[in-house]
This record gives structure tokens, C-alpha cells and sequence, in this order.
């Protein structure tokens, strides 16, 4: 074979080689899902317990309502930017009763409507956390998608159904489902619900999530940028 035809087959054979090199480069970072992307979900409890500090008994100037949606206001905008967040809200409604209300589904850049929601809601009703958790899986499509939810919640349940049962279904169920729970508790006063907090530990565990007890709004804020924001921490870190 002449010399000439040689080097060019060789070339080609190169140029073939890089080609695919490439290709499957690309293909390789089209598969790659972004870090910290998947949609999540808010679930804000508004029951009576958070409405106000005078009638708990807590020495306190600013209600925990107030404080929660004051932290809000500092993580969402830059949460929102990458990526869809929805909201459920429970409490408000009839007195006495286990309200949950759907107020957005995971939407892009969603600060301003999750704030909307947020600062008109007016604390009642009783605590139906279970219930709560369960309509943020369905708006995530959590058995076909991936997904987070992150409960703000100063009491367990109070509407008689078992958080960690409802924890292990969604396990057996789901795509990948990350669920935090945030306790908001000022210190020396503990809320008692109709179960122990264990069962609302339990959210968390069975899906590998975090159970964060915060005190103050600065807590508040830590731990909503630890369980929403990149880089985030999904994973319960064993001792």
C-alpha cells in the first residue's frame, strides 16, 4: 500500500476515534442528572399550636408562625432558582378539624407564590401531619420521580394516623424519596401530640431524611438550607 494512502487511512481511523470519544462523552453528560434538582415540596404546619406564644406559655415577643415565614423569606429565593418547589399547608379552616390544603404543586422560581400562601394563612385546626405528607408524595409523582419533602412542624400528629406507617408505605413505593422533618420547639417546651415523637422521627429515617429540632430563626434558616439548597445533605450520616 502506498505510503500516502497509509497515513490518510490512519488519520481517519483518528478522526473515527475521537468521534465516538465524543459521543459518548455527551451522551454520558446528557444522562447525568444534576446535582440537587429534584423537585420538592414544603409542608408548613399552620395548626392553632404555632399561631401564638401567649397562649403556650413561651416568653417569647414573635409568634413561631411569624418566625418560620420569616425564614422562608430568606432561603426561598435563591432555593428557587434551582429548582421546582410546591407548598401544602395544614391547619386553617373549620376549628378543631384535620385541614390539608394543596397550595402548589412544585413550579419554577415559586418565592413569590409560596410567600403569597404563606403570609395570608391564619393558625387553626388540629395536626394532620400523616395526611400532609402523604398529598406532598402525590404532587411529586413520587412512585415515577424522584423527589423531596421537607416538613416545617412545631407537634406530632393529631389527627390519628401513624406518620411512621405512612413513612414505610412510601419507601416500598417510591421512585427515591427523601423526606426532613423540621421540629420547631423552643427550648424547655416540648409540644405533646397524640403520639410520641418517635413517630415523627420515623418520616425521616425510613427515607434516609433528616430530623432537625431548631429553637431559634436562625436554626430555622440552617436547616431549611441543609435540607433544600445545593449542595444539600439527603443522606441520615451514620456515627
Amino acid at each position: 500500500m502506498p505510503r500516502s494512502i497509509s497515513v490518510e487511512c490512519y488519520g481517519i481511523a483518528i478522526a473515527f476515534q475521537v468521534l465516538c470519544i465524543s459521543s459518548l462523552t455527551a451522551h454520558a453528560q446528557q444522562d447525568k442528572v444534576p446535582p440537587c434538582r429534584e423537585d420538592a415540596m414544603i409542608v408548613f404546619d399552620a395548626s392553632g399550636s404555632i399561631s401564638g406564644n401567649q397562649t403556650l406559655g413561651i416568653p417569647n415577643s414573635q409568634a413561631r408562625i411569624d418566625v418560620v415565614i420569616s425564614a422562608l423569606a430568606e432561603v426561598l429565593p435563591s432555593i428557587t432558582r434551582l429548582r421546582k418547589v410546591g407548598l401544602i399547608t395544614f391547619g386553617p379552616g373549620p376549628w378543631n378539624q384535620c385541614n390539608v390544603h394543596l397550595n402548589l404543586k412544585p413550579t419554577a422560581n415559586a418565592a413569590a407564590m409560596i410567600m403569597s400562601e404563606v403570609d395570608g394563612l391564619v393558625p387553626a385546626g388540629k395536626t394532620p401531619l400523616t395526611s400532609a405528607v402523604e398529598q406532598a408524595a402525590e404532587a411529586l409523582d413520587y412512585r415515577n420521580r424522584p423527589g423531596v419533602i421537607v416538613a416545617v412542624t412545631d407537634g406530632e400528629e393529631t389527627c390519628g394516623r401513624s406518620p411512621c406507617d405512612l413513612a414505610k408505605q412510601l419507601h416500598d413505593a417510591a421512585q427515591q424519596l427523601t423526606i426532613h422533618v423540621i421540629s420547631f420547639r423552643y427550648e424547655s417546651y416540648s409540644w405533646t401530640g397524640e403520639q410520641s415523637v418517635e413517630e415523627t422521627k420515623c418520616l425521616a429515617q425510613q427515607s434516609a431524611g433528616l430530623f432537625i429540632t431548631v429553637d431559634t430563626e436562625q436554626d430555622l434558616v440552617a436547616a431549611l438550607e441543609k435540607t433544600l439548597e445545593c449542595p444539600m445533605i439527603s443522606k441520615l450520616v451514620e456515627p
